[in-house]
C-alpha cells in the first residue's frame, strides 16, 4: 500500500528544533512519508541522521523582512512543484505560502503553531511588522481545517481570537539516555546553575542569570548552552564583569549532543519575563528537558510554567525579579540539601508522565484518520 505523503516546512534550525523533529519522527513512525523542509544558515549544524527525510533552503538575505520574503518565496516554489499528500505548517512564518499552496492544489493543510506568535517581543516594537502578520493570520487561521499548539494558554489565546478548535501537543522531550559523558571537569565541585536553548533573546532572563552570579559564591558556575539574540551581548557582558572563569558558553548543540550535558547541572534556569504576551502564555521545551534530566528547575511564575512546578514538585518559582534578589532565593535552595533531594525525588513521578512516549498519542490521534 502506497504511504500517504506530507511535507512539513519550518523556517528555524531543523537540527536543534526539538520539537519538529519529534513530531517528523512520530508520523514517519505512524506510516507517512515525511518530507521536511528547513532553512539554511551561515552557522547551521550538519543535518542529523532522521528516519525521514530533511533538506533546508539557502537564502541570500538574512535578517530582517526580507529574509521572510526570500524564504516565503523560495518554499512557495518548492511546495508548488513537490509531490505530496498533505502539508504542514509550522509557524506562522510558513503558513502564508502553505496555505496558498493548499488552495491551489487542494492539498490537506495541517498548522502547529509553536506560539502565541503576534505577540512574541521581536514584534512589540515594530508596529508595521506586527501588523502584517496579525493581518496574515486574520486571514488564513480561521480557514484552517487542523490545528494544534504547545499550550492550553496558548490555545485560550486563539480560541478567543477566532474560535477555531484547537488541540495541544505539548513540549515534552524522548527520554534521554544515560549520559555518555562524566561531568564536564569544569563543572566538578562547583553548583552548576544551566540555562539552555536557542531563544536567549530579549526578555527571557539570559543578562539577569549572568548578573547573578555577582551575587552568588565562587563555587557557582552557569552555563549557557544554545544561542540567541542576546549571545554577544552576554559574551561581552561576561568580560567587562570579570566572569569569565565562572560562566561557560556552548554554542547551539543537537538534542543527542545537549542531553549529555544537561543532566550534570544542579539547577536549570527558565527565566522568561511578564512583559510580553507570548511568555506570559508560554511552555518552554527547556522546562521539560530539565524535568526529564532529572534537575530541579527555577523559574519565573508564568501561569503555565507554575502550574507544572507546583503540580509535580519539581522545583520552585521565583519571587523576584532582580538579579540580587533571584541569586538569594537560588542559593537557600541549592543549600538546603534536604528540600533539593525530596525536589529529585518527586522527578521520577513527574518523568513517568511528561516524556514524548505520553504526549505523542495526543498527536497520532490527530493524524490517525489520515494515513
Amino acid at each position: 500500500m502506497k504511504r500517504k505523503r506530507i511535507t512539513v516546512s519550518v523556517i528555524s534550525e531543523i537540527t536543534t528544533d526539538q520539537r519538529v523533529i519529534r513530531i517528523c519522527t512520530t508520523l514517519e513512525e505512524m506510516g507517512f512519508d515525511v518530507h521536511l523542509i528547513g532553512r539554511a544558515f551561515g552557522n547551521s549544524l550538519p543535518l542529523g541522521i532522521y528516519p525521514f527525510r530533511a533538506q533546508r533552503m539557502r537564502c541570500y538575505f538574512k535578517k530582517g523582512i526580507l529574509q521572510y520574503a526570500e524564504f516565503n518565496l523560495r518554499l512557495f516554489f518548492r511546495l508548488l512543484f513537490c509531490k505530496t499528500d498533505y502539508l504542514l505548517a509550522n509557524d506562522l512564518d510558513t503558513l502564508g505560502p502553505n496555505y496558498m499552496i493548499a488552495k491551489l492544489r487542494k492539498k490537506f493543510l495541517f498548522y502547529d503553531t509553536h506560539e502565541y506568535f503576534t505577540g512574541v517581543p521581536e514584534l512589540a516594537d515594530s508596529p508595521a511588522k506586527k501588523r502584517f502578520w496579525k493581518r496574515l493570520e486574520d486571514a488564513i487561521f480561521p480557514r484552517l481545517p487542523v490545528v494544534y499548539t504547545v499550550s492550553d494558554a496558548v490555545k485560550a489565546k486563539y480560541r478567543a481570537s477566532y474560535g477555531t478548535p484547537i488541540s495541544v501537543v505539548r513540549n515534552l522531550p524522548v527520554p534521554p539516555p544515560p549520559s555518555a559523558i562524566a561531568r564536564p571537569a569544569a563543572w566538578v565541585g562547583k553548583k552548576v546553575l544551566l540555562m539552555q536553548g536557542m531563544g536567549i533573546n530579549h526578555g527571557r532572563g539570559g543578562l539577569e542569570s549572568l548578573e547573578m552570579m555577582r551575587y552568588l559564591p565562587d563555587d557557582y558556575y552557569l552555563v549557557y548552552i544554545g544561542g540567541g539574540l542576546l549571545w554577544e551581548q552576554i559574551r561581552q557582558k561576561r568580560t567587562e564583569w570579570a566572569l569569565e572563569n565562572r560562566v561557560e558558553m556552548i554554542h547551539k548543540l543537537p538534542p543527542d549532543q545537549l542531553k549529555n550535558y544537561t543532566p550534570h547541572a544542579d539547577l536549570g534556569l527558565s527565566l522568561d519575563g511578564f512583559t510580553d504576551e507570548n511568555f506570559l502564555v508560554s511552555l518552554p521545551n527547556k522546562l521539560f528537558d530539565y524535568i526529564l534530566a532529572g534537575i530541579p528547575v527555577a523559574a519565573t511564575p508564568l501561569p503555565e510554567v507554575k502550574r507544572i512546578i507546583e503540580q509535580y514538585g519539581v522545583g520552585f518559582c521565583l519571587n523576584n525579579r532582580t538579579p540580587k534578589e533571584m541569586a538569594a532565593e537560588i542559593a537557600r535552595f541549592l543549600d538546603n540539601a534536604e528540600n533539593v533531594q525530596k525536589v529529585k525525588m518527586n522527578m521520577l513521578k513527574a518523568q513517568k508522565e511528561l516524556n514524548w512516549n505520553q504526549e505523542k498519542q495526543v498527536l497520532i490521534k490527530i493524524y490517525e484518520p489520515y494515513l
